[in-house]
């Protein structure tokens, strides 16, 4: 298991008994989890300038706010509407309709070139025809979408997994 610490890996079984799980996001709002042992843990290697960015390797780092965790693992959903939001969870349908995001998300994958951070400037070439028009796919910030749209170039935000510099798992 990687942890969101700059090279600090961990087997499950050296791993403390409890964990403390913050949502942390950095400077450019990229989101991702951080897993410490205390509360102490995190403000210490948070000092230290430890905990980094798994998307862009920024040190600035800082919690996002959280729901408590509950554990209901003992509670046995007794209830027929319980038991039937899980059938639907589960259903055909549900199934169909993941598998369906799934190959939309490989065509894109597959028939696009990802133009990585330069997606809004690439955008602009092939509008303003400086280069011949093909798809692209890569990172734009809301701000560089909106002047996109001021200019008349239309893009579509569709969450695709992001290529890291190494596993996070």
């Amino acid at each position: 298991m990687l942890l969101s610490v700059r090279s600090l890996l961990f087997r499950a079984e050296e791993l403390p008994l409890t964990m403390k799980v913050y949502n942390l996001a950095c400077e450019q709002n990229h989101r991702f989890e951080g897993w410490f042992a205390s509360e102490e843990d995190f403000l210490s290697q948070s000092a230290q300038q430890q905990i980094v960015c798994p998307i862009c390797d920024s040190c600035k780092v800082g919690k996002l706010p959280s729901a408590p965790h509950l554990n209901l693992s003992a509670a046995k959903p007794d209830s027929a509407a319980a038991q039937a939001g899980d059938a639907r969870l589960s259903s055909p349908a549900v199934a169909q309709f993941q598998q369906r995001l799934q190959d939309m998300a490989r065509h894109v994958m597959e028939n696009t070139e990802d133009v990585g951070e330069g997606f809004a400037e690439e955008a602009r070439r092939i509008h303003y025809k400086e280069i011949p028009e093909h798809g692209i796919r890569g990172i734009a910030s809301p701000q560089q979408c909106e002047e996109l749209a001021e200019e008349g170039i239309e893009v579509f935000q569709l969450p695709l997994p992001i290529p890291r510099k190494q596993s996070l798992q």
